[in-house]
């Protein structure tokens, strides 16, 4: 199954994409992670990347979606895959389309953005493989270490509480017209958020199986 994860930074998303890869056996590709290991490997594309961020400027859409394309012409995404981060614009749902990558199910996670904020202040990320842990919901075996690679958890700025409003914005802005667009596909599939992480799996993977 080829899937599009939805919903406002802090909604779950990464720790659903968990649930549903170890589910389905299908890789979680988040965008922010393949742009990393682009940069590492020195990919054609992964270099492209490194031009605009040492400038201090937005990876362009073109680039992206490049990095995107060299991933999902990988092995382990023959039989699927879950694509969380991308596409955050209409425009960028529309190169997916031309690519000629067809998708299955689009899920959205719906959370109140005051619940958002309460809970992003205590996201932590491994700074080596991306992993997401949370100092109340998801903890690691081990304080600020990462269970998967050993390699130190931190909070990234993106996860301060000042620049969660500016975040928020920006998606209802720009993210959340791709509701519309896939809905008019028939490939939207709604999850109300819940309190309980636990609750919100059973209905995520409610709609992965519906």
């Amino acid at each position: 199954m080829k899937m599009i994860l939805l919903g406002a930074p802090g909604a779950g998303k990464g720790t659903q994409a968990e649930v549903i890869s170890e589910h389905l056996h299908i890789p979680t590709i988040s965008t922010g992670n393949i742009i990393r290991e682009a940069l590492k490997s020195g990919t054609a594309m992964g270099l492209k990347a490194k031009e605009f961020i040492e400038a201090g400027k937005l990876v362009p859409d073109d680039v992206v979606i490049g990095i995107i394309q060299d991933r999902l012409a990988q092995p382990d995404c023959q039989h699927g895959f879950i694509l969380d981060g991308f596409p955050r614009t209409i425009p960028q749902a529309e190169a997916l389309d031309r690519m000629g990558v067809v998708i299955d199910r689009v899920i959205d996670i719906e959370v109140d953005d005051d619940v958002i904020a309460q809970r992003v202040s205590g996201r932590r990320v491994c700074q080596g493989c991306g992993a997401s842990y949370h100092v109340d919901y998801k903890q690691p075996a081990q304080e600020g270490v990462c269970d998967r690679c050993g390699d130190t958890l931190v909070q990234r700025k993106d996860d301060h509480p000042d620049t969660v409003k500016e975040r928020l914005q920006v998606y209802h802005e720009q993210t959340e017209p791709l509701k519309h667009y896939y809905s008019q596909q028939g490939k939207l599939y709604v999850v109300e958020g819940q309190e309980e992480v636990a609750d919100t799996t059973r209905l995520t993977l409610a709609a992965v199986e519906a």
